[in-house]
């Protein structure tokens, strides 16, 4: 019995493992460890509610428990760690939906492995790794080209004479497609302008960089890649 255990908690931190791995690789706030402590904390409170249903109900035939009622509060439960890493920038720009999901998936390995199902888990870590790591590639070689552009910031302090406009259509020539526009006077007279953007992949930001500053009427360049 006590093997048994043992056995369902090292293949659910096995499982956390893997994930927690892919998501220090990307340097995401949620890690290894802590990937480890959700996935072997769901399978060890999966263990409890399935081995605590048994043991009551032997007790006394009048003990109705449902053995994955405690199990079932995981899967709520986690969301709220899960909406900690979503993180919303400026410009309507979210982040962190990745890691929140792959946090509700660990979880989910260590109910699967808690409640017996070896290799069902097993499967549930492969297909989540295959999707976030090996479908995107493929899909980014096979798909369309709005798959391949990077999301990015542009935050510039444009002169006062300058034509807003203008500079946002020179901006567009450069084959930066605009998705929102934020402008705000400065005290000295000049204005900025943060634009939310994406290029293609290929291109170096250091290239987006010195075009954008060659633009009449821009001061100052920053740029910000998102993903």
């Amino acid at each position: 019995m006590v093997s048994l255990v043992l056995v369902k908690l090292g293949i659910s931190a096995f499982l956390g493992l893997i994930i927690g791995i892919e998501r220090e690789l990307k340097n995401k706030p949620v890690g290894l460890k802590t990937s480890l402590v959700i996935s072997i904390s769901s399978c060890l409170l999966t263990i409890v509610s399935i081995e605590s249903a048994d043991r009551f109900s032997e007790m006394t035939d009048r003990t109705m428990m449902d053995p994955l009622r405690l199990a079932a509060q995981i899967v709520s439960g986690i969301g709220f760690l899960g909406a900690g890493v979503i993180l919303r920038r400026s410009n309507d720009v979210i982040s962190g939906l990745t890691t929140a999901a792959m946090i509700w998936g660990a979880s989910g390995l260590g109910i699967a492995a808690g409640a017996g199902f070896y290799m069902e888990a097993a499967a549930g870590a492969l297909l989540i790794l295959i999707s976030v790591e090996l479908i995107p590639l493929i899909m980014k070689w096979i798909g369309p080209r709005a798959l391949r552009n990077v999301d990015i910031r542009l935050k510039l302090v444009v002169r006062e004479e300058a034509d807003m406009t203008n500079l946002i259509k020179k901006v567009n020539e450069q084959n930066v497609r605009i998705t929102n526009v934020r402008i705000k006077d400065l005290d000295s007279g000049l204005r900025k302008m943060e634009l939310a953007a994406a290029i293609y992949e290929k291109r170096y930001t250091t290239d987006l960089y010195y075009d954008i500053k060659r633009i009449d009427g821009i001061q100052t360049v920053e740029i910000e890649t998102l993903n």
